[in-house]
């Protein structure tokens, strides 16, 4: 497959949550009522809209993100990590009556994780809010949000794609009522395989890579206009009219898996926005992931677009 080196960079406007992320990293992970000393700790930048919008202007797209924060001091922490990551922060504003949001994280010896969030000021993405920014929305190439965003907003962000021709990405994770109308405008419907089977997407056979491929070709036009599936340490398949692929992801030595399909999903809006094909995007995307499991953290794992293309390059 060609790589897309000389492909432009696309504009990808982020309608996303924003975290901090507490990680405890542990040997294993508590039993029910047990209590474990941690072996390392980290404060990091997170939140799935957050996590996929610098992963997307870490892969070479010009990034606006539209978040909301706490006035407090995990809010400041959190601007000051975007803009250390280049990100420009006029579009976050301060909510004066909520936290900043909160994802608590631990991670296991081998990579796995769990992970409990507290929405906070992420609640404050209402769809009002994407009346306001409806000429953002016009010019973008390219509109991603996430399962964390309430439901009507994401309704009424898929609308307003509809009204002014821009695509629309939607990574429903986690998975949340969104009507069939929304998804149905999605330009891909990126999900894993329980985020798929929440929406009615679901393979034949007993899952292997080529039954969940079969399974995104049969989603076309029936729930999404396009649909990815990530099958974690197996790739990723994808499925477009007149397109479709399946990606295995490379053998690699996972130390933290945490963020890596935000990772995914944030360098899979990139090139899209650029104007790759789908097929090339989800070869991106898959490079992505496997780099960003071989580091610890979330967004400080994400590999430039250089180091994308190299590893694309490499695998093929």
């Amino acid at each position: 497959m060609r790589v897309a080196a000389a492909a432009r960079a696309g504009s990808v406007v982020v309608f996303g949550s924003l975290n901090v992320d507490s990680t405890s990293y542990v040997d294993r992970f508590p039993l029910p009522g047990e209590t474990l000393a941690s072996t390392g700790f980290a404060t990091a930048l997170g939140g799935k809209g957050t996590n996929q919008a610098v992963a997307a202007h870490r892969s070479g797209a010009a990034v606006r993100l539209v978040a909301r924060v706490g006035a407090d001091a995990s809010g400041d922490f959190a601007l000051a990590e975007l803009a250390r990551h280049g990100l420009d922060v006029a579009s976050i504003a301060a909510v004066p009556d909520a936290p900043t949001g909160v994802a608590q994280i631990t991670v296991d010896a081998s990579g796995e994780n769990t992970i409990v969030i507290t929405a906070g000021a992420n609640a404050a993405l209402t769809p009002e809010l994407v009346v306001e920014r409806h000429d953002d929305i016009a010019a973008a190439d390219l509109v991603l949000t996430q399962g964390e965003v309430p439901a009507p907003t994401i309704e009424r962000l898929a609308a307003a794609c509809a009204r002014f021709g821009t695509r629309f990405v939607l990574n429903l994770a986690p998975p949340i009522d969104v009507s069939r109308g929304a998804l149905a405008e999605c330009d891909p419907l990126v999900v894993n395989e329980h985020e798929a089977r929440s929406v009615g997407i679901a393979p034949e056979g007993a899952g292997s890579a080529d039954d969940w491929w079969g399974a995104a070709e049969a989603a076309v036009g029936r729930v999404a206009r396009s649909v990815v599936v990530t099958l974690g340490a197996e790739g990723a398949v994808g499925a477009a009219p007149g397109v479709s692929v399946a990606c295995a992801a490379p053998e690699v030595d996972a130390v933290d898996t945490t963020g890596a399909g935000d990772g995914f999903t944030g360098t899979l809006a990139a090139f899209l926005a650029g104007g790759a094909e789908l097929d090339e995007a989800v070869v991106a995307a898959v490079a992505a992931g496997g780099l960003a499991v071989q580091r610890r953290g979330t967004t400080d794992s994400y590999a430039s677009r250089d180091e994308i293309l190299q590893a694309m390059e490499d695998d093929a």
